[in-house]
């Protein structure tokens, strides 16, 4: 008994020693954050066994997680998404250690795929890149990160969405979060009688600015329908889901983003294309209808030719004129626009190899910029970048680092397109042609933006290429079945 005690004792004197040292730390440096080190401590062993032994649970809340994250700032040059980016994190290390201590455990339609062959060649280019940066510290974070957002959401759903109910319930995950935050911006709205002006104000602290709300919420529009095409007839729930989807709507209206309203029809186009067969077509005819552009562009610099008005190109605090604006190219963000392509086009053919480096765009760009060209917000005080992830990718990673990307993005398509139509399950060729609808869509926004990097829609395109994967593998097995 007495020895009992004794043991007891001793174990306890780490656990004090602790409370004491944080406590100690907190009153110095006049921190209390470092009284959570004591319950960190506590609560870690219990969390990280739940973590390791349910993966799929962990999976499930960082679905939950992508429309409800906010950007923490950590340092003034580090910040993350919290809390996806830290479970994303979390995911990344559970999977890698499951793979060191069981190599067989990956994923056999993951190492099949042509799609995964074609992200590792372009993994590997981005490692290149960051050899030749110009701001290697940079480039290797963004690498980093890149990783810990493919590792989950790439090789992890063809293991975790095994059946039709773990893919319902992916839909199930994505969009209620989503659903409560459109509910909760249009009641924050209407006190602003729903302008132009004043929708920033009603979505911190989810979303950055009113383009990346829309984004996600015009790429979840898909999914809704999806879901509601899934239900059986009859189901006491489906007139729901169509009164969500009309409010779902609704704050795409008011969200008043011109990209998004652009990507909403442009992902039903790209659903009549895939029924029609007709990917293939599309993306040589984009491919053309680009380089001609690109050359006329450059030659004897035409691009002068769209030169704004410094003087009349202004933010419009009101949705007519600024549509009005837009369409007389007098609109400042666009104007904007145009300064950090020239910008960008001169950085790429100042280094079209291997380009400046992954995320290094903004510490490099003003000595390339053409001052004729030059908006009232060309200060750029939040630091973003160049406004077009295809132009943004080229300069950053070289052209060779483009053309990995397109492929990539292009070889998705098609297999969309394959996979649709030789599917023999309608529940599977509904899913195909959502993923399809939701890529074109990704493809319209980061034409004119460059959301591939932030955790919302980057997340969802990456979860993209997840779920061809796993398609790939159901017509593996129908096609086994039918033999």
């Amino acid at each position: 008994m007495l020895q009992l005690t004794a043991t007891y004792q001793r174990s306890l004197l780490v656990p004090i020693f602790i409370f004491l040292l944080s406590g100690a730390l907190a009153i110095s440096m006049q921190q209390p954050f470092w009284m959570l080190v004591p319950f960190a401590w506590i609560l870690f062993p219990p969390v990280f066994i739940y973590t390791i032994t349910h993966t799929e649970q962990l999976f499930w809340l960082v679905l939950i997680a992508l429309p409800l994250s906010t950007e923490l700032n950590i340092t003034p040059s580090l910040g993350l998404d919290f809390p996806d980016e830290v479970l994303l994190m979390l995911l990344t290390g559970i999977t890698l250690v499951k793979l060191a201590h069981q190599p067989s455990w990956f994923p056999r339609p993951v190492i099949t795929s042509p799609l995964f062959a074609l992200l590792v060649i372009y993994m590997l280019w981005l490692v290149v890149t960051c050899i030749y940066s110009a701001e290697p510290l940079l480039s290797v974070k963004y690498t980093l990160a890149k990783t810990w957002y493919i590792i989950p959401l790439v090789i992890l759903p063809p293991v975790l969405l095994s059946s039709k109910e773990r893919l319902q319930k992916m839909a199930l995950c994505l969009l209620v979060p989503m659903l409560l935050l459109v509910i909760q911006t249009l009641v924050r709205h209407s006190f602003y009688s729903f302008s132009f002006e004043n929708v920033g104000k009603t979505l911190f602290p989810f979303f950055r600015n009113h383009v990346n709300y829309s984004s996600m919420l015009v790429c979840l529009l898909p999914v809704a329908w999806c879901f509601h095409k899934l239900m059986p007839a009859g189901h006491p729930l489906k007139k729901w889901v169509v009164y969500s989807m009309a409010i779902g709507v609704a704050g795409l209206l008011f969200a008043y983003s011109r990209g998004a309203w652009i990507a909403l029809p442009a992902g039903i186009f790209m659903g009549w294309v895939i029924r029609k067969r007709l990917a293939g077509a599309l993306l040589m005819v984009s491919v053309t209808a680009l380089l001609i552009s690109v050359a006329w562009l450059v030659t004897d610099k035409n691009f002068m030719r769209f030169i704004p008005d410094h003087d009349h190109t202004v933010f419009h605090t009101g949705f007519g004129e600024h549509m009005l604006a837009t369409i007389e190219g007098k609109d400042v963000s666009s104007a904007e626009r145009l300064y950090r392509w020239v910008a960008g086009a001169q950085m790429l053919a100042e280094k079209p190899i291997t380009g400046f480096g992954p995320n290094s765009f903004y510490p490099h760009y003003r000595p390339f910029t053409v001052n004729r060209f030059q908006t009232w917000v060309s200060d750029n005080p939040e630091h973003s970048t160049v406004h077009n992830y295809f132009l943004l990718v080229a300069l950053e990673q070289g052209i060779p680092g483009l053309l990995l990307f397109c492929l990539l993005y292009s070889a998705m398509l098609l297999a969309i397109q394959r996979l649709y139509h030789k599917l023999q399950s309608r529940f599977y060729q509904t899913i195909a042609l959502t993923t399809g609808c939701i890529l074109a869509m990704i493809a319209v926004i980061n034409s004119m933006s460059d959301m591939i990097e932030t955790d919302k829609i980057g997340s969802l395109f990456w979860l993209c290429l997840g779920v061809i994967i796993l398609l790939e593998e159901r017509l593996r097995e129908e096609k086994i079945v039918i033999v």
